[in-house]
């Protein structure tokens, strides 16, 4: 198999396993669906953590409101009965007022916290770290995870504004957000070495199966990425280490060295001269 190291700029972000064999445009297809699909694992454990705090999303009219300005408009939450965590809530108001403050209990808060652990776990960037490469179905597993989770707290569902509901439903609306920006559409996707669509793998890396390659996926338009350090930045941090400990033994070894006999009588190169002038161990005082 052909192990590529996927990154984004100098961001290391997964290992991904395929052959020589592969057409390009099937491995741009692929590679942009756990690219992706990670982003949206992140996004949704981002909310996630929110509904465990402070439970339910309020309708797009209500939120940002204080308690008094909704009283006056008499705004109602319509969902706020039906979408009601297993176990009964716990009241904690969300000051920025995004979420009705009807929180799941300490169990069922747990069990989001716990899973969100685990779906962020499967799919992180420490995979690469541990030489596990990510596949889509990981990546599937962790929104499965995340549903199943959501599923379990909130059995009646969660509103149909709920931005957590909206990216399983894969209806987000990411426009003009930080996080739309990340995010690759297949037709906008490109490889760096410059992969062409119509090539196979092969035409760049050979035949040789155990191969691995570096590969920066980003939008076309982008230009050239940065070229990789010729050596690693865990090479370099070695480097500089291994410099600097050599600077401290070179220091102590010229703070150890005995110069001392430079003070004895036979290390003079003088004293023969000056015995045979009468001008040895001349002592003087002042007058």
């Amino acid at each position: 198999m052909v192990r590529l190291h996927v990154k984004l700029g100098d961001d290391s972000q997964f290992l991904f396993d395929t052959t020589v064999n592969v057409p390009v445009v099937d491995l741009v297809k692929d590679l942009v669906v756990i690219y992706n699909g990670r982003l949206k694992v992140g996004r949704i454990c981002s909310d996630m953590a929110e509904l465990a705090e402070h439970g339910i999303i309020l309708p797009p009219n209500m939120q940002g409101l204080a308690d008094e300005q909704i009283e006056d408009l008499k705004l109602k939450d319509e969902w706020e009965a039906k979408c009601v965590p297993s176990g009964g809530s716990v009241f904690k108001k969300d000051e920025i007022g995004r979420r009705n403050g009807h929180a799941p209990n300490d169990s069922m808060k747990k069990v989001l916290q716990k899973t969100m652990e685990e779906a962020k776990a499967l799919i992180s960037k420490k995979q690469a770290e541990a030489n596990v490469c990510v596949t889509i179905d990981m990546v599937k597993d962790a929104l499965d995870q995340l549903r199943g989770a959501v599923m379990i707290v909130y059995p009646m569902g969660l509103p149909p504004h709920d931005p957590i509901r909206m990216e399983f439903e894969n209806n987000e609306d990411l426009s003009g957000t930080q996080a739309g920006q990340m995010v690759i559409e297949e037709p906008d996707a490109q490889l760096w070495k410059e992969l062409l669509r119509n090539k196979k793998l092969a035409d760049y890396v050979g035949k040789n199966e155990k191969t691995k390659i570096i590969v920066k996926i980003q939008k076309r338009g982008q230009g050239a990425p940065a070229r990789e350090p010729v050596i690693s930045e865990e090479e370099q941090k070695n480097m500089m280490m291994y410099y600097h400990r050599r600077q401290e033994a070179l220091k102590k070894l010229d703070e150890d060295e005995d110069i001392s006999y430079m003070n004895a009588d036979w290390a003079d190169s003088n004293s023969l001269k000056r015995q045979f002038q009468g001008v040895k161990n001349i002592k003087w005082r002042p007058a």
